[in-house]
């Protein structure tokens, strides 16, 4: 039997839930319709690779081959928490403070304790605080 392209398939089977909606996730991001089946059955049984609990990616036949795409794509750039660089001059030298502001020191020091301020990045080039 052939497919229709509003067909829908069973796209992927997946054995953990997280690696499941991850593959969710990034398809509804591309706008690619789909949806998972059989969640709470493998939540039952966690570690079993049972077939009949694995968790099910639906999706339609028509966006098989962009899913295919889309979720074999090993050039995803990750950025560590280091690399923040600095929107006015550019600089990776960069610290994690609290505000330098008078209002939000004043603020920490009298209600520090029920309302902790929040920390910011400052700039060790150009003193900007973003």
């Amino acid at each position: 039997m052939k497919e229709k392209s509003d067909d829908i398939i069973v796209f992927k089977e997946f054995d953990s839930a997280i690696d499941a909606n991850i593959a969710k996730t990034k398809l509804d991001a591309y706008d690619i319709p789909c949806f998972l089946t059989e969640e709470n059955m493998a939540g039952l049984y966690p570690g079993q690779s049972f077939n009949a609990f694995r968790i099910r990616l639906h999706l339609f036949a028509a966006d098989r081959a962009r899913a295919i795409e889309l979720l074999t794509d090993r050039h995803i750039a990750v950025h560590d928490e280091g690399t923040v660089s600095c929107p006015r001059c550019h600089s990776q030298r960069i610290e994690r403070v609290f505000p330098k502001k008078v209002a939000d020191g004043l603020i920490f020091v009298l209600f520090g304790i029920f309302m902790p301020g929040k920390k910011v990045n400052h700039c060790l080039d150009c003193d900007h605080e973003f």
